[in-house]
């Protein structure tokens, strides 16, 4: 699956530095998709050193990704950004496929998965 995740240069300088700060500069980040949230589904993002069979490894702007084959479909054309602000900095992430978020941004859902909304 091409172009599952694509990673902005500076999603990708800030996931360097914050490995690098960490000492795991070898690590990979995993983005995935999980039931909750109001809306029915949730992003997960975290550090990994361990890549499982049914992986898909991305690597952008030197940041090796791991996506599971069941988060692919409904990440597939997201876009990962950092942004910077005078409240401080974050990540934005922008799915081609969410069709609803709840009020708040953490959650969502698209045509084809619900997920398991929880109430709010």
């Amino acid at each position: 699956m091409a172009d599952v995740i694509r990673l902005t240069e500076a999603a990708a300088y800030q996931i360097k530095d914050m490995l690098k700060e960490n000492g795991m500069e070898d690590a990979y980040l995993r983005i995935s998709v999980k039931g909750g949230g109001c809306s029915g589904l949730s992003y997960g993002m975290g550090v990994d050193d361990h890549v499982n069979e049914d992986d898909i490894i991305i690597e952008q702007h030197g940041v090796k990704v791991l996506v599971d084959q069941t988060s692919a479909p409904i990440l597939q054309g997201t876009k990962i950004d950092y942004k910077q602000t005078l409240m401080g900095g974050g990540f934005t992430i922008d799915n081609p496929n969410a069709i609803a978020s709840c009020g708040c941004g953490a959650s969502f859902r698209t045509a084809k998965v619900a997920g398991t909304p929880e109430k709010c």
